[in-house]
């Protein structure tokens, strides 16, 4: 049975929750280490990327997810949870994961009032485009190294991108009902990660 966490400290998680539910995945609110303890995934909400991080710092939690992204740990972050995982926020100083080889911008698109919503192309899950949601959305400026692109609005700029088991996107996929990003996270990433491991263990 495949588990998926959602960090649940603050902003959208709940949401990400039940998309999960939808697709017959089980999820489970992650505020605390234990609470990350069997799971075989996790995502990071969009919400205030600052208060996150602080929260993190405060319950214990930014270590042992970042020592599990390094170890190859899926790990999905939407909106706030993009900024989380970057390495380079143009040096901005608040708690990050740091992990993933981007350069993102916070509030790249202006504040709430600037907030909307497109159809974007995102091949990786299909010729249909995704219903997108930017709220004070990031951007990514920049990616480096074995950083996949895999989406980008009409003008270029770099919206959604993959590392290896690390998954970033700007938008909020989680307030739209098409759920075909979190499919793509657990068949594309969480589960082939199961295989490995599972392989390793029956070695």
């Amino acid at each position: 049975m495949t588990t998926i966490g959602v960090l649940a400290l603050q902003g959208a998680f709940i949401e990400h929750v039940h998309a999960l539910e939808r697709l017959g995945i089980t999820a489970r609110e992650v505020r605390l280490p234990r609470d990350l303890d069997g799971l075989d995934g996790l995502i990071m909400p969009g919400g205030e990327s600052t208060t996150i991080g602080k929260l993190m710092v405060q319950y214990g939690l930014d270590e042992p997810i970042r020592e599990r992204a390094r170890a190859g740990f899926p790990i999905w972050g939407t909106c706030a949870g993009m900024i989380l995982l970057a390495k380079d926020i143009g040096g901005l100083r608040q708690p990050l994961i740091g992990v993933m080889d981007i350069v993102v911008e916070r509030n790249a698109f202006g504040r709430q009032l600037d907030s909307f919503e497109a159809d974007l192309a995102i091949p990786v899950i299909g010729a249909e485009p995704f219903p997108t949601v930017f709220i004070r959305a990031p951007l990514i400026h920049a990616v480096h190294g074995d950083v996949a692109v895999l989406a980008t609005l009409a003008d270029g700029r770099i919206v959604a991108a993959r590392q290896g088991n690390l998954l970033a996107t700007s938008f909020h996929p989680e307030l739209t009902s098409d759920d075909r990003l979190h499919r793509y996270f657990v068949d594309e990433i969480v589960v082939p990660v199961q295989s490995i491991e599972g392989s390793r263990t029956a070695a």
